[in-house]
């Protein structure tokens, strides 16, 4: 999970088999939440088993969604969570993936820009308290926002499905396909 561009390593995390977590940095057994935090914290670290050297990064950061979900307020319906299981081993698999990633990018580059332009104006003359009822007031707003944005990836998606199918028809006019009049040959 690098997501800094300094040039110190990442944070390593080793996974015992008793299920414990040992932060190499700190010399601690650390827990679930210690990870979180360094996620929160934009920390760079990477899991690994501590007697295979796998990769567990991964494991780690959906039992931390897991447990985020199982609490109160999950971020996923029931509905969604389907329709992501429904992509996997489906030709789409690779291009949801890439599809979520850069869309969750987006929502946290809007985030951030709203964060820098409400800074100087609202801070001077709100508290912590007035932040977030404004925060919660902008939030029908944020949606709707954000349901134009889908509702305009999905018309360019189409708009691509479609210029696509088109250039493989012309790219095959040549080849006679099952269903397909057959170009080049006259009808007798």
């Amino acid at each position: 999970m690098s997501q800094t561009t300094s040039a110190q390593p990442d944070r390593l995390i080793k996974k015992y088999p008793n299920r414990r977590l040992y932060d190499t940095q700190s010399s601690a057994y650390i827990t679930l939440a210690d990870i979180k935090q360094l996620v929160l914290d934009n920390a760079a670290f990477h899991v690994l088993d501590a007697k295979s050297g796998e990769d567990l990064t991964r494991s780690i950061l959906l039992q931390i969604i897991l447990e985020e979900e199982s609490g109160g307020m999950p971020m996923f319906s029931a509905n969604a969570l389907a329709q992501i299981i429904r992509f996997y081993g489906h030709a789409m698999q690779g291009v949801m993936g890439t599809f979520l990633e850069k869309n969750i990018q987006v929502l946290m580059d809007i985030q951030d820009r709203m964060a820098e332009q409400s800074q100087g104006l609202y801070q001077q003359h709100f508290g912590p308290e007035a932040w977030t009822q404004l925060m919660n007031m902008q939030t029908p707003a944020l949606q709707n926002m954000m349901n134009s944005y889908i509702e305009q990836s999905r018309h360019v998606f189409l708009q691509m499905q479609d210029q696509m199918q088109d250039q493989t028809r012309n790219l095959f006019t040549g080849f006679p396909f099952p269903g397909q009049p057959e170009s080049g040959k006259k009808k007798r």
